[in-house]
């Protein structure tokens, strides 16, 4: 699988020059087959480096390597792969909250989407 499109590495590269902005993720990335999961919201000039949440256990901010990412094999022929059904306007700040009180990116996401359902249920 294709880990970024055109598109979503025009984006992470454009957050990638807004350093010190609280983006929201752009692309989430899995391990589909185990622990690990990244929210990655900038891409260096570098075309390697990302920034966002990473969750090899514990949810944290911090730096990781696209090509480590790419370069990944897993049992069965896998690889990382792209959630391409991910879509979030939450700012990695929110996600970083959310994923360390739930603890996990994964528990932190179903937190979300059912506040976000619950809330539009209200309106």
């Amino acid at each position: 699988m294709i880990l970024l499109t055109d598109e979503l590495r025009e984006r992470l590269l454009a957050n990638g020059r807004e350093r010190n902005a609280d983006h929201a993720p752009v692309v989430k990335l899995f391990n589909p087959l185990g622990e690990g999961t990244w929210l990655a919201t900038e891409l260096g000039a570098d075309g390697d480096a990302m920034f966002g949440l990473a969750d090899l256990g514990y949810p944290e901010l911090g730096s990781f390597s696209l090509l480590e990412m790419t370069s990944v094999r897993l049992p069965f022929g896998m690889g990382i792969e792209r959630d391409i059904l991910f879509a979030t306007d939450l700012p990695i700040s929110a996600w970083a909250q959310a994923a360390r009180r739930a603890g996990s990116i994964r528990n932190a996401e179903r937190v979300l989407y059912l506040a976000a359902q619950s809330g539009r249920e209200g309106a």
